[in-house]
């Protein structure tokens, strides 16, 4: 094997090695970034079913200003 070949074999290793800890890395922030979108999702159900349940306690008290207005 002669020198050149010698370099071109360490730079593709060197290449190789580079793009495995790049693969790594977006697999970490991948897997990270799987974990906060599965946070939001379930801060939004929460958040959704508080909203619903606001929505039906103001709906219940317009109901009983309505039947009071009609009693007076």
């Amino acid at each position: 094997m002669d020198i050149e070949a010698a370099e071109q074999l360490r730079t593709l290793a060197a290449r190789i090695q580079e793009l495995a800890e790049r693969c790594h890395r977006l697999a970490d922030e991948n897997r990270s970034l799987r974990t906060q979108q599965e946070q939001l999702v379930g801060e939004r159900s929460q958040l959704l079913a508080k909203n619903e349940q606001a929505r039906s306690r103001v709906e219940a008290m317009i109901t009983r200003l309505k039947s009071l207005e009609q009693h007076t």
